[in-house]
């Protein structure tokens, strides 16, 4: 019975009652699993679709501070980040920006997160490396330490055809402050255990800073699951041959380091300042 809004999916849900009593179970759960585990949860506003091109076809404005509420009520060790996305479509590539175009096109987002006080900036599923590089740098600007999710195939690479370490290397090194780490969603765990068994992946370089996947429930590829009309599971044990291996392949001393963090979560605004070297999480994620 929830209304989402098509220009900015689920961001509008924060403005209804209903949906806001929605989202604050859904997040309830994750924040009691971490608790139960004494582990550190990092959230994000449901905004990937909410850029300043869509955001002007809908009647809402992005802040914080519902998840800062869903933060206090619950008590778990929670880190509340903004949440952006690519200009088009994210399993396509369709759409995609030049490195200039998405630096300019994802700033005013990036400096909206500022001022609203989040803690980190995450961008979900990008499929192509020039965007990915601008939004690295748009963050960057912000002055917040940043999480770029990159859209993955089997075969190693993003969806324009960058492997991982190449997309990784290049953002690095063209990024003031580079982000805290890189990582995957919307992909099966099946499905990133070969792009990382990929020899061209099995460097330092990606060991050292691909560190995470918010994972899909289905490996079926990305045209087949856009729109599908049912729903597609797969046991968690039963993830696919190796899923243990691939698993602590990402469970790295420094992803220890990034997500358990056991003193109080930031509660203000406090802008990042100074260089994150690759391979270092900033100190308020270690």
């Amino acid at each position: 019975g929830l209304s989402i809004d098509g220009a900015v999916a689920m961001a509008s849900l924060v403005y209804d009652a209903r949906g806001r009593a929605a989202l604050a179970q859904l997040w309830g759960q994750y924040a009691a699993v971490a608790r139960a585990h004494h582990l550190s949860l990092l959230v994000t506003t449901p905004t990937r679709r909410a850029n300043r091109a869509r955001v002007a076809q809908s009647p809402w404005d992005e802040d914080v501070r519902f998840l800062r509420g869903v933060q206090r009520q619950n008590g778990a060790d929670m880190y509340v980040g903004g949440l952006m996305g690519c200009a088009g479509d994210a399993y396509t590539g369709a759409g995609a920006l030049s490195a200039p175009e998405a630096r300019c096109f994802h700033a005013w987002q990036a400096q909206l997160f500022r001022e609203a006080g989040a803690d980190f900036l995450f961008a979900g599923i990008m499929p192509t490396l020039p965007e990915a590089l601008g939004m690295a740098q748009a963050m960057s600007d912000a002055k917040l330490p940043a999480i770029i999710s990159f859209t993955i195939r089997g075969n190693g690479r993003l969806i324009d055809g960058t492997p991982i370490d190449e997309a990784i290397r290049i953002i690095d090194a063209e990024t003031e402050n580079p982000p805290a780490c890189y990582m995957t969603n919307c992909v099966h765990p099946r499905i990133l255990q070969q792009a990382l068994n990929m020899p061209f992946n099995r460097t330092r370089r990606v060991r050292e800073r691909f560190l995470g996947i918010q994972a899909n429930t289905s490996p079926l590829p990305y045209d087949a699951l856009d729109g599908a009309a049912d729903l597609h599971t797969t046991p968690p044990r039963g993830a696919g041959p190796g899923h243990a291996a691939a698993a602590s392949d990402l469970r790295s001393s420094h992803l220890r380091r990034l997500l358990r963090r056991r003193s109080s979560p930031h509660r203000g605004h406090r802008p990042f300042s100074g260089s994150l070297r690759p391979g270092r999480a900033p100190r308020w994620l270690r």
